[in-house]
């Protein structure tokens, strides 16, 4: 009998919503996304002011893009992340994550930054051939990503030579 409520307080306190809230895939892709930064280059113009990675759509990378802007930054710039709802709340940003239900708004997307030098981010196969210059896929139980080089630099972006190097694939 007192196994059995032990074991009961146990299965009580383990489902009180006690919890670890580490989501260790959004979490790499976070870590990837800063070592992006240092691996493109933005025109003169965008290195004032601070550094926008902008999540459009729900993703649990939002949360953890905003632990790290509190701590880091981009050389000489303050990291800021907006969340934006749909594609017409898009505002100027220099990294955009296009999180995977959104991913069939990507032409608008696409549409909507290209008067700006946005780095485009997805994780849906398939999308580096619609316009995305880097997806995040997953090979091997491994995160990697793909990248469409022509899609990067047609937003006056630089590629590192590094960055090719990396990647699992390159268009």
């Amino acid at each position: 009998m007192k196994k059995i409520a032990i074991i009961l307080i146990s299965l009580l306190i383990l489902n009180s919503g006690f919890k670890i809230d580490v989501d260790t895939n959004s979490k790499m892709k976070a870590i990837f996304i800063m070592n992006f930064t240092k691996l493109i280059e933005w025109p003169a113009s965008y290195r004032e002011g601070n550094f926008v990675v902008g999540v459009v759509g729900e993703s649990p990378l939002y949360k953890e893009l905003t632990k790290m802007a509190k701590t880091k930054k981009v050389a000489n710039q303050s990291l800021e992340i907006q969340k934006f709802s749909s594609v017409q709340d898009i505002g100027k940003c220099h990294i955009l994550f296009v999180s995977s239900e959104k991913s069939e708004d990507l032409s608008s997307v696409v549409s909507k930054v290209k008067p700006n030098s946005t780095l485009i981010i997805t994780a849906k196969q398939g999308l580096v051939e619609k316009g995305a210059g880097i997806n995040f896929i997953v090979k091997n139980n491994r995160q990697k990503f793909e990248l469409n080089k022509q899609n990067v630099e047609k937003y006056k972006l630089k590629v590192s030579s590094n960055l090719e190097a990396l990647a699992f694939t390159v268009k």
